[in-house]
């Protein structure tokens, strides 16, 4: 059975150099098929879906001691990683300095 309810796991990222300052903007790395941006059209691509984004919704039931490897996704996103952000819809920080 499925949940009535999806809790979903956002990962944001900002350039502000205080990440705690009230007017700091943060944005949000979109997946390809992971809920995210509600005027976006739903991704279909049944039977299969995508990796990541398959496992970004399971993550969202556990913590992150239980899931490491959302650690080493962040970190291989505040690096700009060309393979990993290759496996995202968009990049917020695309042609700037990383968050």
């Amino acid at each position: 059975s499925i949940t009535r309810e999806r809790t979903e796991v956002i990962l944001q990222g900002t350039s502000s150099l205080d990440p705690n300052d009230p007017t700091a903007v943060w944005e949000e790395f979109e997946f390809k098929c992971k809920p995210g941006d509600l005027k976006r059209r739903p991704c279909l691509i049944s039977p299969y879906h995508y990796r990541l984004d398959w496992l970004m919704w399971f993550a969202a039931f556990q913590t992150y001691e239980q899931n490491e490897w959302i650690i080493h996704l962040a970190g291989k996103l505040l690096a700009q990683e060309e393979e990993t952000l290759s496996l995202l819809a968009t990049n917020p920080f695309a042609g700037r300095d990383p968050p």
